[in-house]
């Protein structure tokens, strides 16, 4: 088969809910992919974060394969070795007391408001089905009915109604408007600390920790989702502790998994974890011994080969580089740790033809809101791969400016 006819077969059987690059890959390994035709493309997009540790990291990899030589999914009905072991290094590591683990990223974002509702209710003695929630206009916490009720994307949330009630928008790093939104019946803010899908919006330095000192001011739980900028991703192990000790609940997924499994988790204080009794949320796969082997190994490749301190040297390096870059197509250049945007001028070109042009030249990235490039590479790059990404992005952009 050639490329067309895998093409023409996903675009017969599967659902077109994705815009995916003209290309069919068929192995990977480290920073690296191959397609069917044995060609060689730099991975720089991780999947959108979730791997960060490299393609069938050997680690990750091994741990996997050795749990599957003993127990697979027995569900939750009965206690295996690995999980407590996953939980009590996920919990040191985040400086949370306890954690409840899901498959998915959308699943943990779930959980989260789960919690927070439940909170609201039982602690905070909210009037039964008022609590509300606050969340950030450009927000993406999943694809869930719930969670695209509360999207600002109007195509997320196109033909899907009706949703829930419960929230409300404020803009995003905007600590004044956050304070004005707070009611009485107001349960939790859940936020990202930077905006991934939104095209890697970095808020104004401070507002994290403001906006942790409003909601304690205000007794209401502050939830980040780090789903995308944890595990190293921005420069620090999560995004939060740039600027803060620790949130009251944190969400987490994607290389979590270690690009290989899908695992998440919803981490929170005690008081608020222990709402939670036998029957009020699970997960058939949620927790199995093979998610736990992979996470617990995820989190050891983490810390063991200083993936966070990389990606805040090798991320600034790669910003620093792309702003040397004088083309008429950026708008501008912004980024913290090794996930940096591009923005591209629409009078000019779309970032989904600077996708495809990298793609031939072998750099694999992808767009978002048709205007920005993401550049999110493992964490396991080096410098010299780098400095070969930039030959080809500076290639590709002088040629469509000379077009202009």
């Amino acid at each position: 088969m050639k490329t067309q006819d895998y093409i023409d077969r996903e675009n017969k059987y599967l659902a077109h809910n994705y815009h995916p690059l003209p290309l069919v890959l068929k192995k990977g390994e480290g920073i690296w992919l191959r397609d069917i035709n044995d060609n060689k493309y730099l991975d720089f997009l991780s999947a959108y974060s979730a791997v960060s540790a490299g393609h069938l990291n050997p680690r990750i990899k091994k741990a996997m394969i050795d749990q599957l030589n003993l127990l697979d999914v027995p569900s939750r009905a009965f206690y295996t070795d690995k999980l407590g072991a996953f939980a009590e290094k996920l919990c040191t590591l985040t400086g949370m007391d306890a954690m409840l683990p899901m498959n998915t990223g959308t699943e943990a974002v779930e959980t989260a408001i789960k919690a927070a509702r439940r909170w609201g209710y039982e602690v905070k003695n909210i009037a039964q089905d008022k609590a509300e929630i606050i969340v950030s206009k450009g927000n993406f916490h999943g694809r869930s009915t719930t969670i695209v009720g509360f999207s600002s994307d109007p195509e997320y949330k196109r033909d899907f109604g009706p949703f829930d009630d419960g929230f409300k928008t404020i803009p995003f790093g905007d600590a004044d408007a956050l304070e004005k939104a707070i009611t009485p019946e107001t349960c939790a803010f859940l936020t990202e600390p930077v905006q991934g899908e939104g095209g890697i919006i970095i808020p104004p330095e401070g507002w994290l920790k403001q906006a942790q000192e409003i909601c304690k001011k205000h007794n209401i739980l502050f939830i980040l989702d780090e789903i995308q900028s944890g595990m190293g991703r921005t420069g620090k192990n999560f995004a939060f502790q740039h600027e803060i000790d620790k949130p009251d609940g944190l969400i987490l997924g994607k290389a979590l998994g270690g690009g290989i499994y899908p695992v998440s988790a919803f981490l929170s204080r005690k008081d608020v974890m222990d709402l939670f009794q036998p029957g009020s949320h699970g997960s058939t796969f949620g927790g199995n011994p093979i998610a736990a082997a992979i996470g617990l190994e995820a989190i050891l490749v983490l810390e063991e080969d200083n993936l966070a301190r990389k990606s805040a040297e090798l991320g600034q390096y790669l910003k620093d580089r792309l702003k040397e870059i004088h083309s008429p197509l950026i708008t501008d250049i912004r980024g913290i740790g090794l996930w940096i945007g591009m923005d591209i001028d629409p009078e000019k070109a779309t970032a989904r033809d600077i996708c495809e042009r990298l793609q031939h030249k072998g750099l694999l990235c992808k767009e978002t809101h048709e205007t920005v490039v993401r550049f999110a590479p493992p964490l396991t790059i080096t410098k010299e791969n780098i400095d070969w990404a930039l030959e080809q992005i500076r290639f590709v952009l002088d040629e469509m400016g000379h077009t202009l």
